[in-house]
């Protein structure tokens, strides 16, 4: 099998799959058990300053379903760890000794004060763990509190608190950034002009999951209310996979290692976040829903896929889809593609034929051959859009098949349709 053992930002682990910071990490108890059941490493629960610990409530997640599958999406309203510094410290110190071989990073997020980073900075490296990741991106409870997105979304302050902890610690320094925000560039260069070790994305999407319509309340409900919580779970991926792409393709960033987040639940999703530049991935929502032993079915089907498409190791596919990532206007507007009904597969259901006739092209005959519905593409009236080939049920009935135009390759840059347009070379 293909050597799935990583290194991110110095950190060495048997796998390129973490527990991202959050219940699941909350203690040595848990931790243990991820570890056993073989994850690679783990991103402690976020710590917070010595004294008494922040207060959570009691209903604390909601969930989005589509079509009978639970947790499409997942939303929370809990803050940081609710245990007391010192004993998350002494299970951490704890844990490293048990497991030197996993990758231990603590999350932390204190006020935005140099001396509150340098005192729990200070702690959290007596503790021997491989790093911390600086939680700038809860985007509840925390940032009306000044921190978490509340320092993610200002660049000024993620490159000032990124400095003071890499002046404070000799551990490597992630920084964790927040998706709320127009533009992920601007947060990961400060990080970067910061000097950090590397970032991690996406932390949770601010958001309203559901409105109980009985309590009309934002769903979960506390005595009646709700309030805005952090959105994750396989529906944020695209997000995600998009903000990681940019980092990687970004030249002010280039070499900055990325922790992929956001959305991880099979080995195909992992493989896609390292095609698109990540040295590692971290879950959550996944564990919370199946449990740890979901380990082994990211570890074999990514080492199976690397073993079958003849990739040795992590490096070999870290970043490779980077380079295809382009910007619209470069995209070729003489690439020409048309729909294929496989007639053998196709169950005449009309899912094709309705969603072109009422908002596409009009692009799909529907006809009867001898009593039976039969469905037909009508290649002049077809653009190419692949609506069909999604609306369909059966997976690979429709394809898309490429059509010889004979023309050369324009992008809109090109194109004389564009008044700004530069001249084809």
């Amino acid at each position: 099998m293909a050597d799935l053992r990583c290194t991110f930002a110095g950190i060495k682990s048997p796998n390129p799959f973490w527990l991202a910071s959050a219940p699941p990490t909350d203690k040595e108890y848990n931790v243990v058990r991820a570890f056993k059941a073989g994850w690679g490493g783990a991103v402690w629960k976020t710590l917070g300053e010595a004294g008494p610990p922040v207060v959570n409530t009691a209903s604390r997640y909601g969930t989005l379903e589509v079509n009978g599958q639970r947790m499409v999406g997942f939303n929370n309203i809990e803050l940081i760890t609710d245990r007391p510094l010192e004993v998350n410290l002494r299970e951490i110190k704890q844990v490293k000794r048990d497991w030197p071989d996993r990758a231990l990073i603590v999350s932390l997020m204190v006020p935005c004060v140099e001396e509150s980073w340098k005192s729990i900075l200070a702690t959290v490296e007596d503790t021997a763990c491989d790093g911390v990741e600086l939680n700038f991106g809860c985007p509840h409870g925390m940032s009306e509190r000044g921190m978490g997105a509340a320092v993610g979304q200002v660049p000024e302050y993620i490159e000032m608190v990124t400095r003071w902890c890499k002046q404070h610690t000799r551990m490597p320094v992630l920084v964790k950034l927040t998706p709320n925000v127009t533009n992920i560039l601007g947060p990961a260069r400060a990080a970067r002009q910061g000097g950090a070790d590397a970032v991690s994305l996406i932390n949770t999407v601010n958001s309203i999951i559901a409105v109980d319509l009985d309590a009309m309340a934002p769903a979960p409900t506390v005595d009646g209310k709700g309030t805005h919580g952090g959105y994750c779970g396989p529906a944020v991926k695209p997000i995600a996979l998009h903000m990681v792409a940019e980092i990687a393709r970004d030249p002010h960033c280039a070499g900055l290692p990325i922790s992929g987040i956001g959305g991880i639940a099979t080995w195909r999703d992992a493989a896609e976040f390292l095609a698109l530049g990540a040295g590692s991935v971290q879950v959550c929502t996944a564990a919370m829903h199946y449990g740890f032993k979901i380990i082994d079915d990211l570890v074999d089907g990514l080492g199976n896929w690397l073993d079958e498409k003849g990739y040795a190791d992590l490096p070999a596919v870290v970043g490779r889809a980077v380079p295809n990532v382009t910007d619209w206007q470069y995209l070729n507007l003489n690439h020409r593609i048309v729909a294929r009904i496989d007639q053998d597969r196709c169950i005449k259901c009309g899912l094709c034929h309705i969603a072109c006739e009422d908002t596409s092209h009009q692009a799909v005959a529907a006809t009867r051959i001898d009593g039976e519905r039969h469905y037909e593409v009508i290649d002049a009236e077809c653009v190419g859009c692949n609506l069909c080939m999604h609306a369909c049920p059966v997976t690979g009935c429709i394809s898309m098949v490429e059509v010889e135009t004979g023309k050369p390759y324009l992008n809109w840059t090109q194109h004389p349709n564009n008044p700004m347009r530069q001249a084809a070379e």
